[in-house]
């Protein structure tokens, strides 16, 4: 039986360049690309980052039973909606995947496909780090939203707090302090799981 390996953090806690070095690490892992109805950042692409959508889309989408979780933030441009999709990407008898979220989309994922099927792999950062982060990130885009970041780096006090992480049996965490650092302890961690799988088996 397959793994998702669900790799989440706070904002600009470096999940993105994470997951891009862990895909090349561990080409084993097949990608899940969520949905979204926010506008595309500069640099990103449809179908790689996420597949963006409009909100009649992701209406239909709901309405067909086919949306496993989505998440609506109020942002000061509008409501912008995230989701999980069951459009085929996932067949848990065959592969193992990697993806990337936030601790409600790993919850939704963990009652759907089932608590034993889900392993958490939790990045973190010092919040002055984080900011820093990104706001250098945000002064590259051609309109930054400054409002935006605040709005988010406030809301993952909330999200990603100590009881909720205990509460869902996040119990592990990997400091993002040097990027190669990192993914080779994640790496390690998505390693050790194959070899316990295998002495299961």
């Amino acid at each position: 039986m397959g793994k998702i390996f669900y790799l989440m953090g706070k904002s600009a806690s470096g999940k993105d360049s994470i997951y891009k070095r862990l895909r090349s690490v561990c080409p084993e892992l097949k990608s899940i690309v969520l949905y979204t109805t926010r506008p595309m950042r500069d640099g990103e692409q449809e179908g790689v980052e996420y597949h963006f959508i409009d909100g009649t889309r992701l209406k239909n989408l709901e309405q067909s039973g086919r949306v496993i979780e989505v998440r609506t933030y109020q942002t000061v441009f509008g409501p912008w909606s995230y989701a999980t999709v069951d459009d085929g990407q996932i067949d848990l008898a065959k592969n193992s995947y990697l993806v990337i979220g936030t601790l409600d989309s790993y919850e939704k994922l963990r009652e759907y496909y089932g608590k034993k099927a889900l392993v958490p792999l939790y990045v973190t950062v010092d919040d002055g780090v984080r900011l820093e982060r990104a706001l250098a990130r945000e002064r590259q885009q051609k309109e930054p939203k400054y409002a935006e970041l605040c709005r988010r780096f406030l809301a993952d006090e909330a999200d990603f707090s100590p009881e909720r992480l205990k509460g869902l049996d996040v119990t592990e965490s990997f400091e993002n302090r040097e990027l190669e650092e990192c993914v080779r302890a994640i790496a390690d961690r998505i390693q050790m799981e194959g070899r316990r799988e295998e002495a299961d088996r």
